[in-house]
């Protein structure tokens, strides 16, 4: 399992671990999907990680988060999972971000904002909604502009074959 080291501050470790996602987000993209990687952390180790899955899935609810939160899970044989930190490369949807809610997220670190379907304060704010019974501390930017370059460049060359098509 991968871990990181309990000597690096706490910055260093949300880049190593967004760096993961990063990775994760790659994968989606070489198999066709919008580039988004999930990983979740407990106490320094990799306890599960996602990547966008929908299209080959058939499966809208296949997004990175909700593949990782499955899968953490059944890892931890719980479906709350209160000490565990979620890295994503973009902001989480309604539905991601109700799932987070659900399971009891202790944190969310996000990469880039979505300001079109964004659920943790760029379009609404459903993970820190005072009036649900759980709130996830969140914090964005770790890896901001290499997120945000990946998707722009991902949607980019989709607008170009879509016109190519045509």
């Amino acid at each position: 399992m991968l871990t990181v080291s309990e000597t690096l501050s706490a910055s260093e470790q949300d880049v190593f671990w967004m760096t993961h996602a990063m990775s994760l987000a790659k994968k989606a993209e070489q198999q066709g999907e919008i580039p988004v990687g999930a990983v979740l952390v407990k106490d320094f180790e990799l306890i599960a990680e996602g990547w966008n899955q929908t299209i080959q899935t058939h499966d809208p609810t296949a997004h990175a988060e909700v593949v990782a939160l499955r899968k953490a899970g059944a890892e931890e044989e719980n479906y709350r999972l209160n000490d565990l930190t979620l890295y994503v490369t973009l902001e989480p949807c309604p539905m991601c971000a109700g799932a987070m809610v659900h399971a009891r997220l202790k944190r969310l670190v996000i990469a880039a904002k979505d300001f079109r379907t964004g659920a943790a304060g760029s379009l609404i704010n459903l993970v820190q909604e005072p009036r649900l019974n759980h709130q996830v501390k969140t914090d964005f930017g770790v890896l901001e502009s290499e997120a945000s370059e990946m998707l722009s460049g991902f949607f980019r060359r989709r607008r170009l074959e879509k016109k190519k098509a045509r």
